[in-house]
């Protein structure tokens, strides 16, 4: 039996309050389970706009949003329940920095708690175990009870990581996870996400800067312009005119 789309969005328009064009405009859009996606497009084109979207963070204004085969619930416990089977890695690491790695990765596990013991910060030993899984599936564990704000960038984005992984996700997102980091260690945190969303089957939607990388770690390629679909098809078809479409002439270069 084959498995409901990871996403699927149907006439989706998203405007942000006091904006008179809409951030994106989707008319339709698929994505298969365990499909691995990178994101395209300028600054502006609607990339971290529609991963957003897909974690639950922003609502359309009109159209709709099924995510891991059922449609995203508007409010309550029922959208809390939705949002923990969907990680999010994102550019600025989003940690608690005064925290240690085992701290934050522990808090991956915060949507699968029970409420009240989620505000008294209690976790149940699987949740442990899940958080010190993660951590060394990262590489971090030397690192365990280190202050975040002691870490280097590189180091950063594997707890981000490695939060996300504990939460045993079904669709994972990364919104440009390597575009604060040295060139030597972009590759090392691709390889992370792609090998570690391949084990568990998940999907993997990445949006990113650099073409050259959304070739070499995505099977799929879609690329935005203005919040809308401008391309969509296997990596292996983008070609330089295409950039060049995409990003203006100097897309070419890119190529």
């Amino acid at each position: 039996m084959a498995l409901p789309p990871a996403v699927a969005l149907s006439d989706v328009v998203l405007r942000y309050p006091g904006q008179p064009q809409p951030a994106l405009r989707i008319e339709r859009w698929q994505v298969a389970a365990g499909e691995r996606v990178a994101v395209l497009g300028p600054s502006g084109s609607g990339k971290t706009s529609l991963l957003r979207l897909l974690n639950g963070s922003l609502q359309p204004e009109q159209g709709s949003v099924a995510l891991l085969g059922a449609p995203l619930p508007a409010r309550g416990r029922a959208r809390r329940l939705a949002r923990r089977r969907i990680g999010m890695v994102f550019q600025n690491f989003a940690l608690i920095e005064r925290a240690t790695v085992w701290q934050n990765v522990l808090y991956g596990r915060l949507g699968h708690a029970h409420p009240w013991w989620s505000l008294l910060g209690r976790f149940s030993e699987a949740d442990r175990q899940l958080a010190y899984d993660a951590i060394g599936e990262v590489g971090l564990l030397a690192k365990l009870q280190a202050r975040v704000d002691s870490l280097s960038g590189g180091q950063r984005q594997r707890v981000a990581v490695a939060r996300v992984l504990a939460q045993e996700p079904a669709l994972i997102l990364a919104d440009e996870p390597v575009n604060n980091l040295d060139p030597k260690l972009v590759l090392e945190i691709l390889d992370l996400l792609v090998a570690a969303s391949s084990r568990r089957g998940a999907t993997l939607i990445m949006s990113l800067h650099q073409p050259e990388l959304a070739r070499a770690y995505a099977a799929r390629i879609v690329a935005l312009a203005g919040g809308s679909v401008a391309w969509d098809a296997p990596a292996g078809q983008l070609t330089a005119p295409l950039l060049a479409r995409i990003y203006g002439e100097s897309g070419a270069d890119a190529a």
